[in-house]
């Protein structure tokens, strides 16, 4: 039995879980350099910031209808996902989101929680939004033209009833970009490659609460 339609949140949720300092715990470990890039989108020159992270682990389609925690059968079937995704640059992603090609008002997104990919279907929320906003997840200061409010159905039996969660998130899902843009001086100070490591731990753990709140129904 196909799930009921999506309805509009009470509440807009913003996570701030304490992140996880001793590194990402859900997925093994993937040795890879963080790109940093500049915080100036006319001025997109790169820099290499040495660390050893954990990143999402690449995924198939059948690996990503199956983590679908609030779709149906059906629904995780007909789902829109992304045309290649051995191209993906995985290594560098901390989620996975993409927007619907047959839709743009419906999104997906793949979060990693205790050890498991947890994705879930996406609404962009009907209710007018804000000339800027910043993103609840990666919380960019600077990168706030292009947030929506999306809506995600919870899981099981608080969805049939109509329950659903709310979050403000880059409209491309590029959260991953922008915890990794060049800080600074304000920001970075004498380290900026700590920040950068400071900001993607956060991402990972606004990102894997709010997916956990939609896994769990609570």
């Amino acid at each position: 039995m196909d799930a009921a339609p999506f309805p509009e949140p009470s509440v807009v949720s913003r996570q701030r879980e304490c992140p996880r300092r001793g590194g990402w715990p859900p997925w093994p470990a993937q040795r890879s350099r963080c790109r940093v890039t500049s915080p100036t989108p006319a001025d997109r020159t790169t820099r290499s910031c040495p660390t050893d992270r954990n990143t999402v682990k690449p995924l198939t389609d059948n690996e990503i209808r199956a983590a679908l925690v609030n779709c149906s059968r059906r629904e995780a079937k007909q789902a829109s996902l992304p045309r290649d995704l051995d191209a993906l640059s995985w290594e560098e992603l901390d989620y996975l989101g993409w927007v619907d090609r047959s839709n743009p008002q419906r999104a997906y997104a793949v979060v990693p929680v205790d050890d498991e990919p947890v994705a879930f279907a996406l609404r962009a929320s009907e209710r007018t939004r804000k000339a800027s906003a910043m993103c609840a997840w990666c919380e960019d200061v600077f990168a706030t033209a292009d947030v929506r409010l999306w809506v995600a159905r919870r899981a099981g039996a608080a969805g049939r009833e109509g329950n659903s969660l709310g979050t403000l998130v880059h409209a491309d899902f590029s959260c991953s970009q922008h915890v990794r843009r060049l800080p600074n001086a304000m920001e970075g100070g004498l380290d900026p490659a700590s920040l950068v490591e400071r900001r993607i731990d956060e991402l990972r753990s606004r990102s894997m609460a709010f997916a956990r709140r939609v896994r769990n129904g609570a």
